[in-house]
């Protein structure tokens, strides 16, 4: 085992005979640091913030250890503590347990013994505790996207529904046909953005409950379903949809996830064109070379805000109202790309267009 791979293990103690001896016999065992004052102990802990275990001296001129502990625990509360002492005195244990939150209390003179089931059991102790934070953190992140996907949910489904409720109110009590054209085309907006919000759920739902199914993958194949799909549309919308694979080796990936990525910028590509733009285009292009997939997307459209640039791929976020949208589709392709390990930069200039440049290695 390297040094590097070794628990951590820091001993205060006041006798430079204690940590030289400590030193000499456990650090085979262990990576361990030592500090003749609780000075040089603190900017240890500061230089080493994964340090894992510390042991402390009781009696020491400048503080004791139950008051290093305590400072320690403030700016230091993850690794496990444990007090070193001859002084039996029960006050000073108790005193050391409820002020300094030792996790053990260790007598001089020691065994080997005491030593490393000590510090075994502090390093389960430990990583037990960081796991628990860790899960934490991740429960909080995933109560508060939760949170936010509840809101999105009643507000963009409720939202076109009310509109084509409304519409049809309308339309039962009009006899004119333009304007019944005209809350049909309403109804019609209506329903293109519900029917894109749930079509970005479901994405995102299979994003992170399915797993990654690894497979050949044949880019040229992917693009032809995408073509039927964005072919047609581009030509109602007179938008000229070049493509260009270079692919002459094997690529393996998720192919959910990379038809995921792709539909997702080439959406956004051919939804936020310029109306007044008359040479309306979107390029994709994609290329394999030495194990890495290379994937261009641009188009002349309305661009992006500098001051939007580093927010477009959170959760909900929307850097226009221009058209509609759900604020999910960057975002899943976002987390699509950290499952496949790739990458994604952005380069967007506002009323010039923007060009999104994908990396993702093969499998």
């Amino acid at each position: 085992m390297s040094k590097e791979d070794k628990i951590k293990v820091l001993y205060v103690d006041d006798e430079i005979n204690n940590l030289h001896g400590f030193k000499a016999t456990y650090r085979m065992d262990y990576n361990v640091f030592i500090a003749n004052n609780t000075d040089e102990a603190l900017n240890i802990l500061r230089e080493h913030p994964d340090m894992r275990v510390i042991l402390s001296d009781q009696r020491m001129p400048d503080k004791t250890g139950v008051q290093f502990f305590e400072d320690v625990r403030k700016e230091f509360p993850s690794p496990v503590r444990m007090l070193i002492t001859g002084y039996t005195d029960v006050e000073s244990v108790i005193e050391s347990i409820n002020r300094g939150n030792i996790f053990r209390y260790i007598k001089k003179p020691w065994t080997d013994f005491d030593i490393k089931s000590a510090i075994d059991e502090g390093n389960k102790f430990y990583l037990s505790n960081t796991t628990l934070a860790i899960r934490n953190e991740e429960l909080q992140k995933a109560y508060n996207e939760l949170d936010k996907f509840a809101y999105s949910v009643t507000h963009d489904m409720r939202g076109p529904l009310l509109s084509i409720l409304g519409a049809i109110d309308l339309a039962r009590e009009n006899e004119n046909m333009d304007e019944i054209k005209e809350m049909l085309g309403m109804m019609d907006k209506s329903i293109i953005k519900l029917d894109n919000f749930i079509q970005s759920i479901h994405d995102y739902y299979n994003l992170n409950r399915g797993e990654l199914q690894i497979v050949d993958v044949d880019f040229q194949k992917i693009v032809n379903d995408l073509k039927d799909i964005y072919g047609v549309g581009g030509l109602a919308g007179n938008v000229q949809f070049d493509v260009q694979i270079n692919q002459s080796e094997p690529f393996r990936s998720d192919d959910m996830s990379l038809r995921i990525i792709l539909n997702n910028l080439l959406s956004n590509a051919f939804k936020y064109q310029r109306r007044d733009e008359e040479h309306k285009k979107v390029s994709l292009s994609i290329e394999v070379n030495k194990g890495i997939a290379t994937i261009l997307v641009a188009d002349n459209g309305i661009g992006i805000d500098e001051a939007h640039v580093n927010d477009i791929f959170n959760m909900f976020y929307r850097a226009t109202t221009e058209e509609v949208g759900s604020g999910f589709g960057l975002y899943n392709v976002k987390d699509a790309l950290n499952k496949l390990n790739g990458d994604i930069k952005v380069s967007s200039t506002l009323k010039e267009g923007s060009t999104f440049t994908v990396t993702i290695p093969t499998k």
